[in-house]
């Protein structure tokens, strides 16, 4: 059975986030809020909580993880970006994008797209999940919370707990979202290019 943590979505209470914390620091896959509906993760090197993650989101190995991360100082050490790729992402986050970056040797080979070696970066608005990056001090691996044959990712935290309390850890309550997804930007081969279009406006990669 999970634990359920009703945390306030502007001013998210230490306490809680520093149990959230050490859940995901104890082996935990957590199911959290994003700006774009919730998201299901773990810690970077915890291959245990990956499986699981798989098997919660029937997706194979092939997926595009994402690694959320609080600030863009982290992206260096997990993605090769080169300055026009810095540019832009320093103009759009945070925001409601996904950007697609080949990954460096500090990304876990089981995370990077195995053909194209990717890894996606995204750098959140919501409080809560921002409170939690920055307790870990890591960036969270994630991938969106999209159940079933849903296209876009749970909204309703009561309805996330009916279907998962026995599945997950750790469920953080933090309101109903909205479900727009984010908009993905593929940087990792130069030129942008949309690889689907949500939240984020695209004007800013349309050259």
């Amino acid at each position: 059975m999970s634990q359920y943590f009703d945390i306030h979505p502007d001013n998210p209470q230490k306490r809680l986030v520093q149990q959230a914390v050490d859940i995901i620091h104890r082996g935990g896959v957590v199911v959290y809020p994003t700006d774009s509906g919730y998201a299901i993760g773990c810690q970077l090197g915890n291959k245990q909580g990956v499986d699981r993650i798989c098997q919660i989101r029937d997706i194979d190995k092939e997926h595009n993880f994402t690694l959320m991360c609080r600030d863009l100082s982290e992206l260096s050490i997990y993605a090769r970006v080169d300055n026009d790729a810095f540019r832009l992402l320093k103009n759009n986050t945070p925001g409601p994008y996904t950007f697609i970056l080949k990954g460096t040797k500090e990304v876990p080979k089981r995370l990077l797209n195995p053909k194209r070696k990717t890894i996606g970066i995204r750098v959140p608005t919501n409080k809560i999940a921002l409170a939690l990056l920055e307790e870990l001090d890591e960036p969270l691996m994630s991938t969106s919370l999209i159940l079933g044959d849903n296209e876009l990712a749970e909204a309703d935290p009561q309805r996330i707990r009916e279907q998962l309390e026995k599945l997950v850890d750790l469920i953080i309550d933090g309101g109903n979202k909205a479900e727009h997804p984010t908009t993905v930007v593929d940087l990792s081969d130069g030129a942008p290019t949309i690889r689907r279009e949500g939240a984020g406006d695209i004007e800013p990669f349309s050259f």
